[in-house]
């Protein structure tokens, strides 16, 4: 009880230090650092958005970037050639990943495992299809450039461009980010990890697993519109690459190398992957190789993800505690043993 009290301290403290750094930020990193922070924020939503999925649900996605491109594609066109503002083409973002989610449900909910796997991935590559082959809509390779990046007007003039969208990026991933934390822990959060633990149960339970699966796929389908909605305007670019299975593994890589199931998993698995890219490939051009090998460590050596560390060692050193109490009793029993057989052949 003692140990579970400080460690709730510890970890209030912890996200009480990352909040205020994350406030101050721009007034300690130079622009590029700043960007590459930007960056990090919009990757935890998308990886969060998975999260519900891979974590809570226990459904191994790699269709997830067909939702982040869908809200790409509807920022871009919106901002671009209608001029549609930030709140108004995000929040059309988000309807549009959760409609390709409830077209796309429908189907892909029917498997599980490897069959729900290979069934995203294939609805990633028909719209990945779609996006290259409609030029006259979506740009085809060349993508659409010259996205508008959009300010918060107050700020302008009194910071530089780069800190103006990574406060409003921060305050959007950070409301994003409380809803998810709401829905997780929600009865309907707590209804997905049973079905991931086991749906047949609550199924003879009476719950509406299908139902309750489809939900949490439209839910995840629009907040994952919504981290690409905000990349489209951080790059003031969306091109096929954004909706591309390579971005899907990467997002289930985050996922998974944080801690699946967990809530700040996803931010630490985006935070390692995006420094791996920016700061290995400065020296290396296979960073991709050295993420593959830390990713095979983490798998082997940390299974439930690098958030589950403390935990591990707090584990291991109870382990090695309980080892050390057990051996004085054992040599005693021992030497009371032999000193009784010695008794015995005395006396005989």
């Amino acid at each position: 009880m003692k140990a579970t009290a400080l460690s709730k301290h510890w970890r209030t403290v912890a996200v009480a230090a990352l909040a205020v750094f994350l406030l101050v930020a721009p007034a300690l990193l130079p622009t590029y650092p700043l960007s590459v922070l930007t960056e990090i924020l919009i990757f935890t939503l998308f990886a969060m958005s998975l999260n519900l999925l891979l974590g809570y649900a226990g459904l191994p996605s790699l269709g997830h970037s067909a939702f982040f491109g869908t809200g790409g594609y509807a920022v871009g066109l919106l901002a671009k050639y209608y001029g549609v503002p930030m709140a108004a083409a995000l929040l059309i973002a988000i309807i549009a990943g959760i409609i390709v989610a409830l077209v796309t449900g429908p189907f892909v909910l029917r498997t599980h495992g490897a069959y729900f796997l290979i069934l995203t991935l294939s609805l990633t590559q028909v719209l990945f299809g779609v996006v290259w082959l409609w030029r006259d809509v979506t740009g085809g390779d060349d993508g659409l450039p010259g996205i508008p990046t959009p300010k918060i007007p107050f700020l302008v003039g009194r910071i530089s461009d780069t800190a103006n969208f990574y406060y409003l990026a921060l305050l959007i991933v950070g409301l994003a980010t409380a809803a998810i934390a709401w829905i997780v822990r929600s009865p309907f959060g707590l209804a997905l990890v049973g079905i991931r633990e086991n749906e047949r149960y609550l199924e003879g339970l009476g719950y509406p697993t299908w139902r309750l699966k489809y939900v949490a796929y439209a839910i995840a389908g629009g907040f994952g519109a919504l981290a690409g909605g905000l990349f489209a305007y951080f790059k003031g670019f969306v091109g096929p690459g954004q909706i591309s299975w390579l971005l899907a593994g990467e997002g289930m890589i985050m996922v998974i190398l944080g801690g699946a199931g967990t809530f700040w998993g996803p931010a630490v698995g985006a935070l390692l992957v995006l420094l791996l890219r920016y700061e290995v490939s400065a020296f290396t051009q296979r960073w991709v190789m050295i993420l593959g090998i830390v990713f095979i460590l983490n798998v082997l050596l940390l299974p439930q993800g690098i958030v589950r560390l403390p935990q591990r060692i707090r584990e291991i050193r109870a382990r090695l505690r309980r080892e050390t109490t057990l051996v004085p009793p054992i040599r005693e029993a021992s030497a009371s043993t032999e000193r009784s057989v010695e008794r015995v052949v005395e006396r005989s």
